[in-house]
């Protein structure tokens, strides 16, 4: 099993066409195959054995530039059983987070699988991923999308069906990724699970989960102290001297939050900075 196919392409590959107005479909090839448009249609014939970067020509003369999906795109192409992890924040946790070639990856709420596929491929062939999820029909369609976008079974890829706090079977663990609706009640399985100095890291929606994983992180005493933020990606409108914001951005995704394990026995010094007046709900003089 390869992680990145190179080359030609070759029957059985996804290749995404844009056309001139850069709409993009994806297109599996294969011999005889032809792919149809309003636009015209554009035998598979004539993309198999050609170069990535390649432009085809449909039967109404419009031109499309021929290439094999990045792992952004197909993440948000992919069928979806729960919703995606957007790329900017896959990106997010696998930087902060530190995922690195080699580390030993638990995940809790596989989804469709967007962000395993991502989680794979900073591992690397020497490391591992193991994904717990609640709903099997999840599951499947996880294992479809990862398999479909490495070409088959991943050996370094563990899924298991079950809840993560009465599944978790890993010790040693360098790396926990929480994508679900109550994380914080899973940092202390995650804890006894992941070895000192490892990440946590837990994706949420809104703030009242963020504030109440970040709490939690905090009492729980075997973790430093947490970091949350949020991630907006704004394109800009680049034509000679009209140089401008794009009028739509991709705004409010999620929430992360992360924070290290600390070594077992020891208590994380007290953090100075005062709470705001009234910020745990208790009146003070």
């Amino acid at each position: 099993m390869g992680f990145r196919r190179h080359g030609p392409f070759q029957a059985g590959d996804q290749v995404q066409l844009t056309d001139t107005k850069n709409k993009r479909h994806t297109v599996t090839l294969k011999e005889g195959g032809v792919f149809h448009t309003h636009k015209g249609s554009i035998p598979h014939d004539e993309l198999i054995g050609r170069p990535e970067g390649s432009v085809v020509r449909s039967s109404g003369g419009t031109d499309y530039l021929a290439f094999r999906h990045l792992l952004a795109d197909y993440a948000l192409s992919m069928p979806r059983g729960a919703a995606v992890i957007y790329p900017k924040d896959a990106a997010q946790i696998v930087g902060m987070a530190d995922i690195f070639p080699g580390a030993r990856v638990v995940e809790a709420g596989v989804g469709s699988g967007a962000l395993t596929c991502f989680l794979l491929r900073a591992v690397g062939p020497e490391g591992s991923v193991t994904s717990y999820e609640r709903r099997e029909d999840f599951a499947e369609v996880a294992t479809k999308n990862v398999e479909k976008f490495y070409g088959g079974p991943v050996d370094q890829w563990r899924l298991v069906v079950g809840d993560f706090v009465d599944a978790l079977d890993e010790v040693d663990v360098d790396r926990v990724i929480l994508d679900m609706l109550a994380p914080w009640e899973c940092v202390d399985a995650a804890a006894k699970a992941m070895t000192p100095g490892g990440v946590i890291c837990c994706y949420v929606a809104t703030t009242t989960q963020m504030s109440r994983t970040v709490e939690t992180l905090r009492e729980h005493g075997s973790f430093t102290e947490p970091h949350a933020w949020e991630t907006l990606v704004r394109d800009w409108h680049v034509e000679g001297l009209a140089v401008r914001p794009d009028h739509r951005m991709v705004g409010h995704t999620g929430f992360l939050v992360s924070a290290r394990r600390m070594a077992d026995g020891v208590t994380p010094p007290p953090r100075r900075r005062r709470p705001a007046k009234g910020a745990y709900g208790e009146a003070t003089d």
